[in-house]
C-alpha cells in the first residue's frame, strides 16, 4: 500500500536529493522518538522523546504481532529501505543505495518544521512471534522488523492556502509517504497505520485530516473510503499544490473529519 512521496524526485539523468530533514538537530538516543515540535514563541526545537524498547501501541492493531508507535533512531534504515523499496522499486545501484542513504540520513538528522507545526513519523513493527508449548505468545523484547511506515504532519505544503494572502491551513494534519513492505501487504498494516495517524492528529488538536492518493491505485482508493475519507472536488482550472510525482499521474485529493 503506498501513498505519493513528495521528498525525493529521480530521473533517468539526474538524482535530486532534497534533504528530508533539517541538520539542525540530531538524535544521539536509540528510544527517542522522531517527532519534533515547534512553539511560536521560540525557534527552538523541542524534542518530544517516545517510549522505550518496551513503548505500547498508539491503538489496538488488527494483529497482535503489529505494533504502531513513533519511529526511533534505531528505525532510521528499515524506515528508509521499507520507504525505497515501495516507492523505487524499478531503480538499481547506485541510485537505489542513493535513495535509502538519502532517506536513512534524514531520518538520522531529524524533522524540521516551521514555528507551531508538527511532524512525526509512524512506524508498524512486526513483533516475533513464538509458539510455546502450543501456547502462543508475543514476546516484546525482541524489536521485530518495520513492516510498514507512514509519515504525518501539520505543515500544510499540499493543502490550499487560505484567502488573499494564502496563509497557511491550520488544524488539518496531512498523511504521506505510506508505505508496506512486499510481504506483509494485504494484512491490515496500512490501514493500522492511518488509524495511529488519525489518533496522533487528534492529539495534536487536528479537526481533519487530508491526503493524496493515486487516482490508479484503486485498492488504495478503497482502503482510505473504508476508513472515512472522502474524495474532495478540486475546482476546476484551481492551482492545488500537489506531490512531486511522475508526469501524467493524476491525484485524488481526500480528506476526513476526525
Amino acid at each position: 500500500m503506498r501513498s505519493a512521496p513528495f521528498t525525493v524526485s529521480v530521473s533517468s539523468s539526474l538524482l535530486h536529493l532534497r534533504p528530508f530533514l533539517s541538520p539542525r538537530t540530531t538524535i544521539p538516543n536509540p528510544n527517542l522518538s522522531f517527532r519534533q515540535s515547534y512553539t511560536t514563541r521560540s525557534d527552538q526545537p523541542r524534542i518530544s522523546c517516545g517510549a522505550t524498547q518496551t513503548s505500547t501501541n498508539l491503538l489496538p492493531s488488527l494483529s497482535p504481532e503489529i505494533v504502531v508507535r513513533e519511529a526511533r533512531f534505531d528505525d532510521a534504515w528499515e524506515v528508509a529501505d521499507t520507504h525505497c523499496s515501495s516507492f523505487y522499486p524499478n531503480y538499481t545501484f547506485p541510485i537505489d543505495l542513493l535513495l535509502r542513504l538519502n532517506r536513512f540520513v534524514g531520518m538520522v538528522l531529524g524533522f524540521s518544521a516551521p514555528p507551531g507545526c508538527m511532524v512525526s513519523c509512524l512506524v508498524a513493527v512486526r513483533c516475533h512471534e513464538l509458539r510455546f508449548w502450543g501456547l502462543d505468545a508475543v514476546f516484546g523484547f525482541n524489536r521485530g522488523y518495520v513492516a510498514g511506515v507512514l509519515t504525518i504532519d501539520t505543515l500544510a505544503e499540499f493543502l490550499p492556502r487560505k484567502g488573499p494572502f494564502k496563509h497557511r491551513r491550520k488544524g488539518i494534519a496531512y498523511i504521506s509517504n505510506v508505505a508496506v513492505r512486499e510481504g506483509d501487504r494485504r494484512k491490515g498494516i496500512a490501514k493500522t497505520l492511518v488509524a495511529g495517524a488519525e489518533s496522533l492528529a487528534r492529539s495534536w488538536g487536528c479537526r481533519s485530516i487530508a491526503l493524496h492518493c493515486d487516482s490508479e491505485n484503486i485498492a488504495a482508493v478503497r482502503l482510505y473510503k473504508s476508513q472515512g475519507f472522502r474524495c474532495i472536488r478540486v475546482p476546476e482550472n484551481a492551482q492545488w499544490p500537489e506531490p512531486r510525482a511522475i508526469p501524467g499521474t493524476h491525484f485524488n485529493f481526500m480528506m476526513k473529519l476526525l
